[in-house]
Formats: C-alpha cells, sequence, structure tokens
C-alpha cells in the first residue's frame, strides 16, 4: 500500500512539474516591465501606476496583463533567512492585491546568484525560502537574472542552477510564469524547456536605440524552431515609447518582435504615454499576429541589401509578412507571393492602417520609409 501511495505521488509530482511547464505561456507573455524606463528608482506606486494604466487605457483588453517588477525592489533577509522588500515597497502582498484587483497579474525578479545585477540580495542558497515566499505574496511570474551567479558556478552547471529554481516554483504549487534571463548563453533555447524555462533572453540587454534594437531583432532568425507554445525565444523588452527612436522605427520595433512571437512587454512610462506609442503598442491587428495560437516564429524568406522579407504561417492558414527597410531612404519592397507557397492571387490586408488593399496576383509591392516596416496579412 505505501508503494502504491508513493507511485502517485510521483506521479502527480510529474503532472504537477509537467502542467507548470506547458500550461504557462500558451502564447507569449505581454504586459510591462519597471526596468527600461524606471531601473532601481522602481518603487511601489510606479508600479500601481503601470497597473491603473494597464487597466484603464485599453492595453488590458489588448492582452496586456503582467505587471513585472525587476530589480530594487530588494531588501534584506529577516532572521529566519526571508526575503523582505526594502523601504520602496514595503507591504509586498498588499502591493500584489492591488494588481490582482485590477485583473491583471503580477511578476517579481531575482538572481541565481547571491547579488542582483543592481547588487541586491539574490536567491543563492535561498531557493527554497524565496520561491516559496513569492508564491505567497501571490506572484505570477519570475524572471531570473544570471548576473552574480557567473561568480559562483561555472556556465556548466547553468542548467542545474536554472532547474533548481523551478522545482522549488513547482513545489509552492503555484502557477509561475519562469522566464530565464542569462542572455543567451550556452544556447539556451536547445535546454530552456527542459528547466521549465517559459521564455529565455536569446540576447544582451536591448538599448532605445534603432541600431541596438534592429541589430538583436533581425539576430533572431535562425532561432525560429526552438519556439513555440509554452517556451519562447526572449529578444528582451520593448524600447517604444521611450524616446529614442522615432515613430517609423518603433513601427518596425513592434512590427519585429510580433513576427518573432516575443514576449511584448511594454518599457515605458504608462502614466505618460502619449497617444501615439499607445496605438502602436495595441494594435489589435499587428498584437494578434503575437499572439496568434499556432505560436510559429517568423523567419527572414528575402533580402537584397538593407531590405528584408520576413514571413509568419498563422493559424487560420493566412501568413503574416512583414517588409523591412533598414536603409537611409525610402525604398520599394516587394513580396512575391510563391516565397510564402501562393500561388495565384491572395488578398492582402495592411495590419498597422487595419484596412483591407484587396487581391494581389503575383507579387505585391510597397514604399517603406527608412528605418521602417510594413506588416500586412496575406490570404
Amino acid at each position: 500500500m505505501k508503494k502504491l501511495v508513493f507511485i502517485v505521488l510521483a506521479l502527480s509530482y510529474v503532472a504537477r512539474t509537467a502542467a507548470a511547464d506547458s500550461s504557462a505561456a500558451a502564447t507569449p507573455p505581454m504586459g510591462w516591465n519597471s526596468w527600461n524606463h524606471f531601473a532601481c528608482k522602481v518603487t511601489a506606486a510606479d508600479v500601481r501606476s503601470a497597473a491603473d494604466a494597464i487597466a484603464s487605457n485599453g492595453m488590458k483588453d489588448a492582452g496586456y496583463i503582467y505587471v513585472n517588477i525587476d530589480d530594487c525592489w530588494e531588501g534584506g533577509r529577516d532572521e529566519k533567512g526571508r526575503i523582505q522588500a526594502n523601504q520602496k515597497f514595503g507591504d509586498m502582498k498588499a502591493l500584489v492585491d492591488y494588481v490582482h484587483g485590477k485583473g491583471l497579474k503580477i511578476g517579481i525578479y531575482s538572481s541565481p546568484g547571491p547579488k542582483t545585477c543592481a547588487g541586491h540580495e539574490g536567491s543563492y542558497g535561498h531557493e527554497e525560502q524565496d520561491a516559496q515566499q513569492y508564491a505567497d505574496w501571490g506572484f505570477d511570474y519570475l524572471k531570473y537574472d544570471w548576473c552574480s551567479a557567473e561568480k559562483i558556478y561555472p556556465r556548466s552547471q547553468m542548467v542545474d542552477v536554472y532547474k533548481k529554481m523551478h522545482d522549488a516554483l513547482v513545489r509552492t504549487r503555484r502557477p509561475i510564469v519562469f522566464s530565464l534571463c542569462q542572455y543567451g548563453y550556452g544556447r539556451v533555447w536547445r535546454w530552456g524547456p527542459s528547466v521549465g524555462g517559459n521564455l529565455w533572453r536569446t540576447t544582451e540587454d536591448i538599448t532605445d536605440k534603432y541600431d541596438r534594437m534592429s541589430v538583436i531583432g533581425f539576430d533572431q532568425d535562425g532561432l525560429e524552431p526552438f519556439a513555440g507554445p509554452g517556451h519562447w525565444n526572449d529578444p528582451d523588452m520593448l524600447e517604444v515609447g521611450n524616446g529614442g527612436m522615432n515613430h517609423d522605427e518603433y513601427v518596425t520595433h513592434m512590427t519585429l518582435w510580433v513576427l518573432l512571437a516575443a514576449p511584448l512587454l511594454a518599457g515605458n512610462d504608462l502614466s505618460k504615454m502619449t497617444p501615439e506609442t499607445l496605438s502602436i503598442i495595441t494594435n489589435r491587428d499587428v498584437v494578434a499576429v503575437d499572439q496568434d495560437i499556432k505560436g510559429v516564429q517568423g523567419r527572414r524568406i528575402a533580402q537584397e541589401g538593407p531590405l528584408e522579407v520576413w514571413a509568419k504561417p498563422l493559424a487560420d492558414g493566412s501568413v503574416a509578412v512583414g517588409l523591412f527597410n533598414r536603409g537611409e531612404s525610402v525604398s520599394p519592397i516587394t513580396l512575391s507571393l510563391k516565397d510564402i507557397g501562393v500561388q495565384g492571387s491572395a488578398k492582402v490586408r495592411d495590419l498597422w492602417q487595419r484596412q483591407d488593399l484587396g487581391s494581389f496576383s503575383g507579387s505585391y509591392t510597397a514604399d517603406v520609409p527608412r528605418h521602417g516596416a510594413i506588416l500586412i496579412r496575406v490570404q
């Protein structure tokens, strides 16, 4: 009888582990993260303000549901070793309840090393305690950033290090999305799912500059076999609205990220967002490409100098296509329909303009501005 009970418990644990890996992040996570705009200046008030904005400005309705606290929330540990929030955050459970009260979810941040990237308390030696504390507070998402772990572990142990935290999260019995942040080391896309990762950073940090954003985004070509429901390549958070790029460059940023089936985590100050920025991140036709249930990551299908064409098959049989101009002047870009498997004519819809353009036979051509992009759906 004892043996039977042990088997049942073991199978139950395996089932819970599998559920943690596959049920979370069935589509790329969408929400907001504090780092790109606030960095270490972030406070609980900023997080509440972000939740207020998402709940009221149309972002929640567009699919943005995570309000994620990045680094610099951490205080010390109490006499029992339990992690505490610093004075800027105070009662973390109250903050979590506030965000949940808006119908949203909330994320937190740590490192497997003794210190976080900003030098605050990491989870080294306290993985079980921290996982349970996050669950007790009610968090729904954990970003786990390598940082000072480099001083403790050789990279050859990275798989075990991330699996250790995943297993601790599973034992809390609270569904928590697990975001691996280790900059693509060790070709993480090959082993991320095995340690329970729902998304993993494939690059070093993004910045609010076109050159940096474009290099990161366009270099994702070739990683598409490793993305799919429950596990996503993450080229880092969105910079849309932070002011370092112009309108066409932010359109390129968003267009590329949705074709990549990338997580969409806004990184701007949502309380001061312009209508232009809001229109970029909440365009329903565009967001639908990212959130398509087929879960395919797009890829480059044609290139001529600085002009590129990318395609992403969608669940309804249509294909989302991005026409990108990385050059310095406006240029026409042509999609050959046969390159996406279309013989004869097809209907084309401009997703940024939310306008049906009619039927085209053989090819479709559009003038694309400098550093700009056009996103179409071909049916």
